[in-house]
Parts: structure tokens; sequence; C-alpha cells
């Protein structure tokens, strides 16, 4: 039985034995993977936090590697015109730079830039090499050169992300929406003034403007500049009952995609930024002044008017000696009388006319949407100042102001804000009354008589179911504190006369005759050949009916509200 016992431990003994060898080499085999499996977790974990370190190093011209960079400063909203068509789009571009400190072999560089740009001046490039740290390559690269470039693998090449804005209407906006510098600020136009907004906004900016009613309107100043050789020419298009400007046009203008710094004071935007005295237009306002005022009523008579009057040394005469001396005071605004003009100026007074002439807006700071906007003279009115502002002269506006004017007058006399921004589509509340309730009325009759009767100055503007009525303007210009034979010739008209929406400017900088050109009559049949007289009736009055002939079927169809 001993025995017996003995042999069953010995064999349990064994077995035990030979369980534990095998435990050991699995512990073995398990610690070898889990080790190698660490190194492994190890090195992964290096290069990712390295890969992230890369991803989030900044951009600048030191340390660019083959990759552009993209940040937000590239970012500037769209402009677009009433109608969504662009005026002004972002597109981003890259360009090449060379930081010669990287470059390892510049024989070699050479040699492949040579093949990728074979008309760049590689003698002036091989000094930059010698010479300078950095310098530009290739600004607004294509894209296939961008790619050959990018192949090379040379550290040296840098390329940088840009804004690129394109213009795509070319000159047709270029004093209103202006331009940038290479840093993605604007200088000028509404690039300028607006250009925070332009940088913030996630949305294009939206104008008043119409594409189609602006490339009529400059089409036809180009045109008849040529015709009478204006020295430049300008025209604005606005809504008098919220001050939406259709159209603003001044001549010569520049394309702002050449990116031209322009220093030729010809090129000023000649609605907002140019003073002129413009002459008779001025009367529409000493009439309506008078109106206000209850001085005068449109059949109020003015007998025995003399052909000219003197102001200390100063003479005053008629512009037409045939002009009758006994007139109403619509005839004398319809006849264009400067006489009249000033007897009613003095029935008003020089602080109460100074007064109006500043509320209607031609006289007072104008707050526009760009920054080009021309400051306002302060004047003193005494006699002789309140007698030449009567009929328009001594006493200097811009374009944009006089507009403004015209639409006070003729919408019922409530204030108005000029504006090239378009607002939320909701109804815009009107501005404060300005002229008493019915003067607007007797002044928009009158301005419609001077247009459709045998005695009215701007017969060549009566187109028929318009409703044109208007005024003009002719001035001499000042120089060296006299008067030249250089003229300023202005119509400003309104439209239509039943139930006024739109007022309407045409101006003329130092136009001449033109003995071919042929006036079609208006009024009546037939024509004449050659400028007859070099006045606002024979120059702008044509160019603003010639525009209207185009642009009024758009706005009878787009624009002009039907009560």
């Amino acid at each position: 039985m001993k025995k017996t016992r003995s042999k069953i431990i010995i064999e349990d003994y064994r077995n035990n034995f030979i369980y534990k060898k095998n435990e050991t080499n699995l512990n073995i085999q398990f610690n070898r993977v889990a080790f190698i499996f660490f190194i492994f977790f190890i090195i992964y974990l290096i290069y990712a936090i390295h890969l992230i370190h890369l991803g989030s190093r900044k951009s600048k011209i030191n340390n660019l590697n083959s990759t552009p960079i993209f940040n937000d400063k590239l970012y500037r909203a769209d402009i677009t015109d009433i109608n969504g068509n662009y005026l002004a789009k972002t597109v981003k571009s890259i360009d090449i730079g060379i930081k010669t400190s990287d470059v390892i072999n510049k024989k070699k560089l050479l040699l492949s830039l040579n093949i990728i740009f074979p008309n760049k001046n590689f003698s002036k490039i091989k000094k930059q090499l010698e010479t300078k740290k950095f310098f530009w390559l290739e600004k607004k690269i294509s894209e296939e050169k961008y790619e050959k470039l990018m192949k090379l693998g040379d550290k040296s090449i840098k390329p940088e992300e840009r804004v690129l804005r394109i213009y795509p209407q070319k000159n047709l906006f270029s004093h209103t929406i202006g331009q940038i510098d290479d840093d993605n600020n604007g200088i000028s136009g509404l690039e300028k003034s607006f250009n925070k907004i332009l940088k913030k906004s996630k949305s294009p900016i939206m104008l008043t403007v119409d594409k189609d009613l602006q490339f009529l309107i400059r089409k036809e100043l180009i045109k008849y500049q040529e015709i009478f050789r204006s020295k430049g020419s300008a025209a604005i298009l606005m809504n008098v009952n919220n001050g939406n400007i259709l159209s603003i046009v001044s001549l010569p203008d520049f394309n702002p995609n050449e990116r031209q710094n322009i220093t030729d004071i010809n090129f000023i935007n000649r609605v907002t930024k140019g003073t002129y005295e413009l002459g008779s237009v001025f009367k529409v306002f000493t009439f309506a002044s008078a109106l206000n005022e209850d001085l005068i009523e449109p059949q109020t008579e003015f007998l025995d008017l003399p052909k000219s009057i003197r102001c200390d040394k100063h003479r005053i005469g008629e512009y037409d000696n045939e002009i009758p001396s006994d007139l109403t005071a619509e005839q004398i605004l319809i006849r264009s009388g400067n006489i009249g003009s000033v007897r009613i100026g003095q029935k008003i007074g020089p602080e109460k006319h100074k007064s109006f002439l500043e509320k209607v807006g031609v006289l007072s700071s104008i707050d526009f949407d760009i920054e080009e906007v021309a400051p306002q003279k302060n004047y003193s009115f005494g006699k002789c100042k309140l007698a030449t502002a009567s009929f328009g002269h001594g006493i200097a506006t811009t374009i944009l102001q006089l507009a403004k004017g015209y639409a006070v007058i003729s919408n019922g006399g409530f204030d108005v804000k000029p504006t090239l921004i378009q607002h939320n589509a909701r109804k815009i509340k009107k501005g404060d009354r300005l002229l008493k309730k019915g003067v607007s009325k007797k002044v928009v009759t009158v301005l419609r008589k001077i247009v459709n009767t045998e005695e009215g100055t701007a017969k060549f503007a009566n187109i028929p179911n318009y409703e044109i009525g208007g005024k003009t303007g002719t001035a001499d210009q000042p120089k060296d504190g006299s008067y030249s034979e250089a003229k300023i010739n202005t119509f400003a008209s309104i439209f239509p006369t039943s139930n006024p929406q739109y007022v309407f400017v045409v101006m003329l900088d130092t136009p001449q005759k033109s003995k071919d050109y042929y006036y079609k009559y208006r009024h009546q049949k037939g024509g004449w050949k050659g400028t007859l007289y070099n006045t606002a009736g024979w120059t702008s009055v044509e160019v603003a009916g010639k525009i209207m002939d185009k642009i009024g079927p758009i706005l009878a169809t787009k624009y002009i509200e039907v009560n």
C-alpha cells in the first residue's frame, strides 16, 4: 500500500512541474509583444505631435513652405447692383517669391525658371538672387505655371496667396466703386468708405444703381462729349422720394482693374467732388423760396423790369434782351429772366434765402456714402450776394447737392438723403417736411412749362409720354477773380411731372458749339444744323433728351410706380 501511494505522489509532482514550465513560456512571449507594441506607439505619438506642430505654424514669408497660406485677411465681400450684377468681386491669386538664403543651386534654379518663364529678364533675376534677401518673381501666377514651379521642389520658392479684386464692369462704375491696394484696403470710392464692412460682411453689398441704366447714360455722355468737345461731363439719376441713386456717371473715368495712380485733376468725380457755379438752375430755388414764404404766387406780376441793374461796381444784365419787361413770376422762371429773379430774391431777403438754400441741401454739407465729396463753402449773404445767388452766380455747389435740392422741391417738400446703398425692402419713411404743402406742385407745374411751351428753354427734352419738367443753367466759369468764356451747361429735370419720381441732372464741362450736329425739333417738324448758342438749352438739354430716349423704356417697365 505504501509503495502505491509513493507513485501517486510522484506523478502528481511531475504534472505540476510541467504546468508551471508552460506558464512561464507564455508570460515571456506576451511581454515581448507588449514591449514591441509600446515602442511603435511611442514612435507614432512623436510623429503625431510633430505633424500637429507643423499644421499649427503661422504663415510668414520667412517660414513659408510650398503650400500657399489661406487666412481671413484675404476676404472681401462682393458688390452688386440692384439686379445682382457683380460690380466688384474678390478672387484669390498666388504670388511667387524667392527667398535667396534658401537657394542651394543658383545655376540649376535659373535654368529651371527659364524653362517655365522664358520671357522674363533673367539678368535682373540673377542680380536679385545675389543682392536681395527676398524678391517677388511672379504676381498672379497662372495655375499651370504654379504647378510646374511646385514640382521643382525647391525650398527657396515661396508662394503666398493674395486678394485679387476684379471689377467686371471696368470703367462703368469706377468713380463710385473705387479700388483697393495690395493689402486689401480700400483707397477710394465705396471700397474705402465701406472698407471695414466689406471685410466683415458675409453677403454681397447691394447698391441702388442699375448697370443697364448706367451703361446707356455713360454711352450717350461719351458720344456727346465728342460732339460738343467738352472737357468732361456728369449725370445723376435719383429717386426723389427715397434718395436711391440709379445711375451716377462722371467723365472722364478709368479702369480700376489697371490699378492706376491717377493724379490728373480732370479725372475728378464731377458729381460729388467738383464744385461749380451752376447758373439758372438756381432760379427754381428762388421761385420756390418766395412761394414758401407766401411772398408770391405763380401769377404775381413784376412790371417795368429793366434790362440791367448794378450792384456796387457790378452790372447784372439779361442773357436775352428780347425778354419782355412785364412778366409774371412763373414767366420769369420759364424765360429764365435774371432781373426778374433778382427782384424775387429781394422780396425774400438775404437771411431767409440763404436759410432756404441750406435747408434744401444745395448750400449745406452733405453726408454721402463715399468720401470724395467736396466741402461746402459758407457764404455771407449781403445785398449783392443775394442778387447773384438769385440767378445762380457767385455761389458754388456740387451736382449731387443740386439733385437733392430738386428732389426736395418736387417730392412734396420732404427732406431726402441721397444714397448708393440698397436698404431693406421695407418702405423708407419720408423725411421731415421742409416746404409748405402745395409749394412743390406749383414749382413742378412751371418746370413742365419750361419744357413743353414755346417760350421755354428746354424744348429739346420734350419727349412724348414722359412728362419731363426741368430748368436749364448756363454759367461762365470763374477765372482769376473774374469770369472766362468757358461754360458749365446744366439741365436739371424732374419726371413724370404728374407724379414726380425721379430727378435727372446732366452737366457738360466746357462744351463747344458743333457746326455739323443736326438737331431734330421735338416741339415742331424739321430741325437745325449746327449749335446755334453755346447754352444749356442747345447742349445739355439735347444730351438729356437723347438719354431719356434710351432709358425711358427701362424706367417705365422696371421702376416707375403707378398710383
